[in-house]
């Protein structure tokens, strides 16, 4: 494989450029694909991993026991492990991707212009896209699938942590393209570790590469943002905050912060920070720390929690703009709704916010005023996620304001271009 080839800086250009004008070629096949047959791949690569279910795990546990002797932390590691239960839950998200409706071609708007001619707005594919992730094998399944049912090519750069379980997956997928008759091109995947193939793909592959969407953590995204020579779909860090309002029910408080937080602790829309307000500090902070010690999450509080209970260290400054993806919480004691607001606004990352509250008119200003790609109320931020969204899967949250934000699925990769039908006129 070209693992063992690229030895230099022009090996890798050199492969990479090849990847980039395979891609491009298959793009055009890929945006003219008929429904029907990308659907059948998409269920042929869920019958491949499937299948091929022992290998996949074979080649994970070359990853983890590699990330052990590394040390890496439990957080990591969890995000990094397939079992049975995952590579099924990997196929069923591929299958939830074909029953999707198709984007491609659909007609967003129409109208006819007095002079006559008729003008619609029609979804097409974006093109040929980059995805570059860390140490989640599942994105390889998930983002070449999407970008597939949208009608484009994928090139993709997994972390060299997940890289044997990442190439495993991207056979599936391949054997899927095939069987369907379609290019086993619209998906590839960087065949080597070295780092010089992601400032390939930054630098545009020869104006073959048309976005770029980072799927990983913030020196990743910062360099991808920094560096990239094309358009980006931001997915920054998610510092996700839920919020207690002084009208809220202790005891779906207590439910909403435990799972938000400790359900899985290492994915972006596991909550980052607590915010409370002083008003039931007394009421509520007391049960919710001690749910999440007995759950054994690690609570960091200002002086204030402190004061009120027992166990909570202090915390720093740092700690409240922490991506920490792992059992640790910050708590804040603010004093109301616009306390609350001003802190997400400061500290957060645009990602995931979650007001727990029975007043509705709070409720709505929160919903309204908060700038975030995804705010909630009385649900745990744990929902941020395109498969809870009906959307099939994600490639990431993206956290920007450009075309797409919050989960990208099948139409946020899509752009649009416009028809026009008319009967010989001429612009006098």
């Amino acid at each position: 494989m070209l693992e063992t080839v690229t030895k230099t800086a022009d090996d890798v250009a050199a492969v990479m450029a090849g990847i980039g004008a395979k891609a491009r070629a298959a793009s055009r096949i890929m945006a003219n694909a008929p429904s029907e047959q990308k659907n059948r791949a998409l269920r042929a690569m869920a019958r491949m991993v499937r299948c091929s279910a022992a290998q996949v795990l074979a080649a994970n546990a070359e990853d983890v026991s590699r990330a052990k002797a590394d040390g890496m932390a439990a957080a990591f590691i969890d995000r990094l492990k397939l079992t049975p239960e995952r590579i099924d839950g990997i196929a069923a998200g591929i299958e939830a991707i074909a029953e999707l409706a198709d984007p491609v071609g659909t007609t967003l708007a129409s109208w006819e212009r007095p002079n006559g001619l008729a003008i619609a707005r029609v979804r097409t594919p974006l093109g040929v896209i980059g995805v570059i992730y860390e140490s989640r094998p599942n994105v390889t399944a998930d983002a070449g699938a999407l970008c597939l049912k949208a009608g484009n090519a994928v090139i993709l750069r997994g972390g060299s942590d997940s890289f044997a379980s990442s190439r495993a997956i991207h056979g599936c997928l391949t054997r899927g393209l095939l069987e369907a008759g379609l290019p086993e091109d619209a998906i590839q995947i960087v065949p080597t570790r070295d780092r010089a193939a992601v400032g390939e793909m930054l630098a545009g592959l020869s104006g073959n590469l048309d976005v770029i969407v980072p799927r990983g953590g913030k020196s990743l995204v910062a360099r991808v943002q920094e560096e990239a020579r094309v358009p980006v779909f931001a997915h920054l860090e998610g510092i996700c905050h839920v919020y207690i309002h002084e009208a809220a029910d202790l005891a779906m408080a207590r439910a909403i912060v435990v799972n938000a937080k400790m359900r899985r602790t290492g994915i972006c829309g596991a909550a980052e920070t607590l915010l409370i307000d002083r008003s039931v500090v007394a009421s509520h902070l007391p049960a919710i720390v001690a749910d999440l010690k007995a759950a054994g999450c690690a609570v960091r509080g200002d002086a204030e929690a402190c004061s009120a209970v027992d166990g909570i260290e202090a915390a720093s400054e740092a700690d409240w703009s922490a991506e920490y993806l792992d059992a640790i919480i910050s708590v804040r004691v603010v004093g109301g709704i616009d306390a609350a607001m001003a802190h997400i606004a400061r500290y957060g990352s645009s990602h995931t916010e979650s007001i727990v509250t029975d007043d509705a008119a709070a409720a709505e200003k929160f919903l309204a005023e908060v700038d975030s790609a995804i705010v909630m109320h009385n649900a745990s931020t744990q929902f941020a996620d395109g498969g809870e969204f009906g959307m099939g899967a994600e490639i990431g949250i993206a956290t920007g304001r450009m075309h797409a934000r919050g989960p990208v699925g099948v139409e946020q990769l899509t752009s649009f271009k416009y028809r026009v039908r008319g009967s010989g006129q001429v612009r006098p």
